[in-house]
């Protein structure tokens, strides 16, 4: 477990403290600002596009081996990017490292499921869980006491030995395939190609029409944005009907098929769509119009993962005694009640006020993930542990996505003078995270029989 959590602490690490380095690396490589932004999404469109066939390869071979290539292929980009000379070499080594990651991501729940056994699955999930939600938001943190002391070369080194030695202990310690496919499915070159193609342009898409970072100036035309994810959906409704001839697909239709999974699919995305969204839109409530100093802002966003991982032990005891769909379901009930009250404040609020309600929120938070990662990892068959793996990690990318292009076009439209922008998109994360509620809750009733009226 120790492998485990390190490892995908480096990977989502990874995926949110390059930003504050952008600045620093545009200059020091005689780039433009609206070009530096391609550091972070070459990671993020590698990570996304080939979690999936990274996933087939561990079902099929074993997820240790894809597990230790992916933290080789990792520590070697990370090794690539703190020499890169230009930043095209820079975007290009930043590609590799995440393809590593999607082979790190791709098989972590995996190997979490054969570490534990059945009866205590739920604490190593509750474990793992509590590593990605304080890992996602303590990014920018670490980045920050990174820079204050060194340059954005170190936030690739420390990656080196770090791997180096999970390597080593990854060798020994993580486990072998307990279960294969009778007839394991082969990575077809196209079926790869489609996989790469649809969610490479439904990211470049999304996040064009969202306006990332530094794109002020080169900013591409809404309609362009929406042909790109036009094209995207054409070749994703191709890739789809082509996988459901398939016995064991690459895109896992078989396990969308189980309504369970398909629930547990919908309530991650909408979920995490919620948890970005307050994260985007908060700090522009904190320092525009509660005038807090970015220190104080920080502090206080701390408080969400606090009430992760307060409610992460309590989850893991609870797992297995109540339904998942059930147990989940009032985590986003309260995560819905938390946000309503973070949007609906007035005034200046003091900083009690605004973390009683963060905690709330985080203890809503960590009350649905884990319960959520348990019902996908064990509604899939032991064979598909793989594609499981990759589907969750697919689906909290896409629901993190999707809650950055909602909080631009919200900001677009509403603006940010006074609050309003961000207490709209706040507003919409409560409503996401009641709908993420109702697809939980959904699982917990019992499907009626066919013919039943």
């Amino acid at each position: 477990m120790l492998v485990i959590i390190l490892g995908i602490t480096l990977t989502v690490l990874d995926a949110s403290m390059i930003n504050l380095a952008l600045p620093g690396i545009a200059r020091d490589l005689r780039a433009a600002p609206s070009d530096s932004i391609l550091v972070v999404n070459a990671y993020q469109i590698a990570t996304l596009a080939l979690l999936l066939p990274c996933a087939a390869l561990g079902d099929r071979l074993s997820y240790r081996r894809v597990y230790l290539v992916g933290m080789a292929v990792y520590a070697a980009g990370s090794l690539a990017s703190m020499l890169a000379p230009s930043l095209p070499v820079l975007i290009a080594a930043r590609a590799l490292q995440g393809l590593g990651a999607a082979g790190i991501m791709a098989v972590n729940p995996a190997l979490v499921r054969l570490t534990y056994p059945a009866r205590m699955l739920g604490r190593g999930i509750a474990l793992n869980s509590v590593v990605v939600a304080t890992s996602a938001v303590a990014g920018p943190s670490v980045a920050a006491g990174v820079l204050s002391i060194a340059s954005w070369h170190w936030l690739f080194a420390l990656n080196i030995p770090l791997g180096l030695l999970l390597l080593a202990l990854g060798t020994r310690a993580l486990p072998r395939n307990v279960a294969r496919a009778a007839a394991p499915a082969r990575l077809r070159i196209p079926d790869v190609v489609l996989n790469v193609l649809f969610f490479a342009l439904m990211f470049v898409g999304m996040n064009m029409l969202s306006g990332s970072p530094g794109q002020s100036s080169h900013s591409a035309p809404p309609l362009a944005g929406l042909a790109v994810l036009a094209l995207g959906l054409a070749i994703g409704a191709f890739y789809v009907q082509r996988q459901r001839k398939e016995a064991l697909p690459l895109f896992p239709v078989d396990l969308l098929r189980i309504r369970v999974f398909g629930l547990s699919m919908l309530t991650s995305i909408s979920a995490f769509g919620a948890q970005v969204l307050t994260f985007i839109a908060l700090p522009f409530l904190m320092l525009d119009v509660w005038h807090l100093s970015a220190l104080h802002a920080g502090l206080l966003l701390t408080a969400w993962p606090c009430g992760v991982v307060i409610a992460a032990p309590l989850a893991a005891t609870l797992i297995g005694r109540y339904h998942g769909g059930a147990l989940a379901g009032a985590g986003l009930a309260l995560l819905c009640v938390g946000l309503a009250l973070l949007a609906l404040m007035a005034g200046a609020p003091s900083t009690a006020q605004i973390a009683w309600r963060l905690l709330v929120c985080g203890f809503g938070f960590g009350l649905f993930q884990s319960p959520n990662n348990h019902t996908i990892v064990t509604s899939a068959p032991l064979h598909r542990a793989g594609a499981a793996s990759g589907m969750l990690a697919t689906a909290r990318i896409a629901g993190q996505t999707t809650g950055a292009v909602l909080v631009t076009l919200i900001f677009s439209l509403a603006g940010t003078a006074g609050g309003r922008g961000p207490r709209a998109a706040i507003g919409l994360a409560a409503l996401l995270a009641a709908v993420s509620a109702v697809f939980s809750a959904a699982r917990a009733r019992k499907p009626q029989p066919q013919g039943a009226a």
